[in-house]
């Protein structure tokens, strides 16, 4: 199989665990066969590679997740960085002229895109391999509707002509309020995951139709250029090349804290401590303070370097608005070499805890308008500051002034404390050279 993952947003209604960087899908709540933690997409990425060894997977997201992928799929991962975001439609073609111009397949094969958002079972996955099939002798799209469970407000529905396995369209519909869901169902509708197949040249005809661009670096120059869309927008509506199978593979929507806690088998997540009186309740802890829950029910917590969250189960899809007036720094991220955490800010300084995994390095960069200064914690590695290379262990300090060029690179797990100092301490203040 081809598949396309699409991975982007910034996941506001699971803060404080999810910020402009760190989506709901690379939150680690879920444990896998072997007891570890796992994330969203680390899940689905596994559930694919289990039915398919052979599947062809590329993500599509946004830049700002970039690192974030690589830290946790690996550096093989096939990945299809917008430059900037331009909603659905032109995030796939991207990732279809990558598929074609970098990664050489074929035109005329099926591709099936999916959400990387998905929390379902193993069996679903048969499904995409069924609809990749059925798509390349039949209609230009090919959906995958699933029965419904129950009137969801978190789904938008599809509408089939018959109650055959496979069938045309009738219509689609947005996501409802719940007396429209029921009405839907009532009518035959199936919810609306946002999978769908195709054969790669049928929406690359479709694409240059719509777009002016020759190849995957044309269309890359241009992007920024081109005009907000989702693919439902510019290629499923009115199109009477478009099909549903029919699948009842079982599907959860985890977009709030309260679905969530109910998907996942672990009530404790990090160190938190529940008192027997306690009932339905969840902790999630990022930090490494411990939480303390007493004669509270069907509550969860969340705790994390950008805040701290206590919500019943029945106000938890009701906090985003409150969380866009919070004007926050992010304070976690994954990055491609390991993670930081932000432990203070203050007027002309910030210190934060790197931690640099074996074998990777950080860009060699400078910055204008701050020093810094690295205290190594533990592990051993070296550093190359403006093109000296020396060994570095714990208890060794280096300093970096404004301007000069430096990395740092692990050869066993690197944990430094990083201070930055400077009266504009900014994420745009970076460079980045190319080791000589």
């Amino acid at each position: 199989m081809n598949i396309i993952l699409l991975s982007g947003g910034s996941g506001k209604n699971l803060w404080p665990l999810s910020n402009d960087v760190r989506s709901k899908q690379f939150i680690k709540l879920f444990q896998n066969k072997i007891g570890q933690n796992e994330s969203m997409i680390q899940r689905i990425y596994r559930q694919i590679r289990a039915i398919d060894p052979d599947a062809l997977i590329t993500v599509a997201t946004s830049r700002s997740q970039a690192s974030t992928l690589f830290n946790q799929l690996g550096h093989t991962i096939g990945l299809s960085a917008e430059p900037m975001r331009r909603d659905t439609f032109p995030a796939v073609v991207l990732a279809l002229e990558y598929l074609k111009d970098v990664r050489r397949v074929d035109p005329s094969e099926p591709v099936v895109v999916c959400p990387v958002d998905l929390f379902t079972d193993d069996s679903f996955f048969h499904a995409l391999e069924e609809l990749s099939r059925e798509v390349v002798n039949g209609p230009g799209i090919m959906l995958l509707g699933t029965e419904p469970t129950g009137p969801s407000t978190q789904y938008g529905y599809i509408l089939p002509h018959t109650d055959d396995r496979i069938s045309t369209v009738k219509a689609f519909r947005e996501k409802p309020d719940e007396e429209s869901a029921r009405k839907y169902i009532e009518e035959g509708a199936l919810w609306n995951a946002g999978i769908f197949a195709f054969r790669m040249s049928y929406v690359l005809h479709l694409a240059h139709e719509r777009i002016d661009y020759e190849d995957y670096d044309d269309l890359y120059n241009k992007y920024a250029q081109l005009t907000p869309i989702s693919f439902d927008h510019a290629v499923l509506e009115n199109n009477p090349y478009v099909a549903v199978l029919r699948s009842d593979t079982k599907l959860d929507d985890l977009g709030t804290w309260n679905a969530l806690s109910k998907a996942t088998e672990q009530t404790i997540i990090g160190n938190g401590i529940v008192t027997p009186a306690c009932e339905n309740v969840n902790i999630i802890n990022d930090m490494d303070i411990p939480v303390l829950a007493a004669g509270v029910k069907d509550v969860v917590i969340s705790a994390s370097q950008q805040g701290i969250l206590v919500t019943s189960r029945d106000s938890a899809e009701d906090i985003r608005p409150y969380v866009d007036q919070i004007n926050e720094k992010v304070m976690f991220a994954e990055k491609s070499w390991g993670n930081f955490k932000v432990l203070d800010v203050s007027d002309g300084s910030m210190t934060i805890k790197l931690t640099i995994h074996a074998g990777k390095r950080m860009s060699y960069h400078s910055h204008e308008h701050r020093d810094e200064i690295w205290a190594v914690v533990s592990g051993w590695g070296r550093t190359i500051v403006d093109g000296m290379e020396q060994p570095v262990q714990a208890g060794d300090v280096i300093t970096m002034q404004a301007g000069c060029r430096h990395t740092i690179i692990a050869i066993t797990t690197l944990d430094v404390i990083e201070i930055q100092c400077g009266d504009e301490i900014t994420t745009s203040d970076k460079r980045k050279f190319e080791l000589e």
